[in-house]
């Protein structure tokens, strides 16, 4: 009978300690995919990968309105993430939308612009565009986005 208490035991202490091993997994991913915004319920990409500027209002409209949705801007992560002709609406040159942008930046929103299409604009116009104070540039914008979609982020395309 003490030989069989002590093997139930052994597994008793086996399988708490690979609970707390997975529980303690999963939290630390938690952690890392809301580090800018530990309270957040949901974590959602606006894709703006074309020049349509109605698009661009598009995108800060939901913004906005997910934030108000959540019940503010530490209950909802977003990041918007500009690639291709998308890049247009992170302009400082006749941006109408730059107190907007400027806003949500203030209010947690991040805002992303791929360097390969800034590279390549430099590479056909001469000149590098300008972007917001503020915007982030990272070096490929698909594959920070996908990166960002493997982690656990929702992808709303505009």
């Amino acid at each position: 009978m003490t030989r069989a208490m002590t093997t139930w035991g052994y597994c008793a202490l086996i399988f708490y300690t690979i609970l707390f091993t997975v529980s303690q997994a999963q939290a630390d991913e938690v952690v890392a995919l809301s580090e800018h915004k530990p309270f957040a319920e949901a974590h959602i990409i606006l894709q703006v990968s074309d020049g349509a500027k109605e698009h661009y209002s598009a995108a800060l409209d939901i913004a906005n309105n997910l934030m108000k949705h959540y019940g503010g801007q530490d209950k909802v992560d977003i990041e918007v993430v500009t690639f291709g002709a998308g890049v247009g609406m992170l302009y400082v040159k006749d941006n109408k939308n730059a107190d907007r942008i400027a806003s949500l930046i203030e209010h947690g929103v991040r805002f992303y612009v791929c360097g390969n299409t800034l590279d390549t604009i430099e590479r056909k116009q001469g000149k590098r565009p300008e972007i917001l104070p503020g915007v982030t540039p990272v070096q490929t914008g698909v594959a920070f986005m996908i990166a960002e979609v493997k982690r656990g982020y929702l992808l709303v395309h505009l």
